[in-house]
């Protein structure tokens, strides 16, 4: 009798061996219990030197359009790094806010969105990721603009900590 190789036991080996290696790499990149930055995206300018969602001083005038990587990239509480985008409005709400501050802290200065909702990013499709910033959580304000959320915990899309604020006067207050 001639030795059989058990093609199921080979195939369960080998997808093992990669679940390993995916969940090492993971491990590795940004999952620490602060959530990444938005990814500064190398925005191409739009018309007239502006670049999307925005006019060519800075100002937003779209936030829907919006861009990662159009703002201000800066370094807020407990070494959080974050975005802010665009000039804020006279007597802004948004003005006493900061990068990393959480959500029931943002609620507190700046009092109940609009709107709100949350959606995910494509960290929650790499397999066996359990980093940070797997979902985003976004409110906005009439008048004031958006602020963006990352992180939270599994199921919980409505914590977090300020990772971008989007300034914009002219905002509708819906998404």
């Amino acid at each position: 009798m001639g030795s059989r190789i058990n093609s199921s036991a080979v195939l369960w080996a080998a997808t093992a061996v990669v679940a390993l290696a995916c969940a090492g790499c993971a491990s590795r990149g940004g999952s620490g219990s602060q959530p990444e930055a938005a990814p500064a995206a190398a925005a191409a300018p739009a018309r007239g030197g502006a670049r999307a969602g925005m006019d060519a001083q800075g100002n937003v005038v779209d936030s829907s359009k919006v861009e990662a990587g159009s703002g201000k990239t800066v370094k807020g509480l407990n070494g959080y790094e974050g975005e802010i985008t665009g000039n804020p409005a006279r007597n802004s709400k948004f003005a006493r806010l900061q990068i990393g501050m959480s959500a029931r802290q943002v609620t507190d200065l700046a009092g109940q969105p609009t709107d709100q909702g949350a959606y995910v990013t494509g960290k929650a499709f790499i397999p066996f990721y359990f980093g940070s910033d797997r979902h985003r959580f976004e409110m906005t304000y009439k008048g004031q603009g958006r602020l963006i959320f990352a992180g939270g915990g599994m199921g919980d899309f409505s914590s977090g900590n300020l990772i971008w604020i989007i300034h914009n006067p002219n905002e509708s207050g819906y998404r």
